[in-house]
């Protein structure tokens, strides 16, 4: 897994938690579970970076 790509699920996650605390302090439902969603797609994608570490580390690919 490259930096890139774990950089980018990180910053995905950051703007998901942005996007949830703007909308719990503008009263925005909508906008609130959409950075909810973002947060966890970018966990998602952040558990499969982690998993394919785990992989290249066992079988040294």
């Amino acid at each position: 897994m490259s930096m890139g790509d774990k950089i980018k699920h990180g910053a995905e996650e950051a703007v998901g938690k942005v996007k949830e605390a703007t909308g719990k302090l503008t009263g925005n439902e909508s906008l609130e579970a959409k950075g909810q969603a973002e947060q966890a797609e970018a966990n998602v994608k952040q558990a499969g970076d982690h998993t394919k570490d785990a992989a290249k580390d066992v079988f040294g690919s």
